[in-house]
């Protein structure tokens, strides 16, 4: 992808307390629908983190304007950001939300403003995770290890980030594992588990900065040890090296990344299911699946959008899946009470 390209995508973060980011809601939503702008961007007191999307001029106005000294106060200056090009918009509608974190971790000992492990710049990286004496983790969720992942790299096979405190209570100990090396999408999730496992009195912890995202767009294909595809959370699905958008589309039905070997199987029906969830289905909403699919296939040959119909079916899905985890992390946090 390059910068020819119409859309431009800026995905950003930076950890800075901030306790009135409820009052930056309401301009920073102005701003971004008054140039054109989508995506989601989310506050919490620990700071700003989101991927939008809008022309170029707007997305370079958006960037001047966070880290000018406005009603920031210069608070965002220095973000962690990283660009990318498309084709078409990636995104359906603006949305900025609050939370109580900008990356769910649910362990106030984590604290990036305090304290981080030592950064590794992407050239640097092969030469860190080839040492034989340092574990290299992924701290991504399972259905995105599983599009790609580094050599060598252990998968934690979370489903959500909260349970990556328990894999490193099950799994790792500050007396034999003295060195690890992590890395997630972008940068933020493996920031703020460095500053966890600092907590938990690991002594050295390193993590990629920049994430995947930049190595992909750093380091030639020919030096890389990355292996597959990496996953990103809009329509582009999954990048490659150059960060070419990757061959990987999602299940309709929950949102899973599918290799083409996945949509290959025979369980796997356009729009409707996938392995992941064929055995989940019952027939009602398969039917109503493939209805969707087939108003969606009869969009395309008028040359029109289906967006908004599919917008509520991946905001369903959504819901129901996070419902799912929150549930699945009530029921393990009453049995470890």
């Amino acid at each position: 992808m390059t910068d020819r390209q119409p859309i431009k995508i800026v995905a950003l973060y930076k950890f800075t307390d901030q306790p009135d980011f409820e009052s930056l809601k309401a301009p920073l939503a102005e701003f971004c629908c008054a140039c054109g702008i989508r995506g989601t961007l989310l506050l919490a007191p620990e700071g700003i983190n989101g991927t939008v999307a809008g022309s170029h001029e707007a997305i370079d106005q958006l960037v001047d304007w966070l880290e000018g000294g406005n009603i920031f106060g210069g608070r965002f200056k220095g973000a962690e950001i990283k660009y990318s090009f498309a084709e078409s918009q990636p995104f359906h509608r603006m949305k900025v939300r609050l939370k109580q974190e900008i990356v769910t971790l649910r362990a106030p000992e984590a604290n990036p403003g305090k304290q981080v492990g030592s950064y590794v710049e992407p050239e640097d990286w092969n030469a860190v995770i080839a040492q034989d004496d340092i574990v290299v983790l992924d701290t991504r969720n399972d259905y995105e290890v599983a599009l790609g992942t580094f050599a060598n790299a252990r998968d934690p096979k979370t489903q959500t980030f909260t349970q990556f405190k328990d894999y490193v209570a099950e799994h790792l100990d500050p007396q034999r594992h003295k060195k690890v090396a992590m890395f997630c999408t972008g940068g933020i999730r493996c920031e703020k588990a460095s500053a966890y496992m600092l907590s938990q009195g690991f002594e050295e912890v390193f993590h990629l900065k920049g994430g995947i995202l930049k190595y992909l767009e750093t380091v030639p294909e020919d030096k890389s040890l990355w292996n597959g595809e990496c996953f990103v959370f809009d329509e582009r699905v999954s990048v490659g090296h150059g960060l070419k958008v990757g061959d990987a589309q999602l299940c309709r039905a929950c949102r899973q990344p599918l290799t083409p070997a996945g949509r290959a199987r025979p369980d796997f029906v356009e729009g409707v299911q996938c392995h992941h969830c064929a055995d989940t289905l019952d027939d009602a909403k398969r039917q109503a699946a493939a209805e969707r699919q087939r108003q969606i296939a009869l969009a395309a040959e008028r040359g029109e959008s289906h967006i908004g119909e599919d917008a509520k079916a991946v905001a369903e899905a959504r819901r129901l899946k996070a419902k799912a985890r929150r549930d699945a992390d009530r029921k393990r946090n009453k049995a470890s009470a």
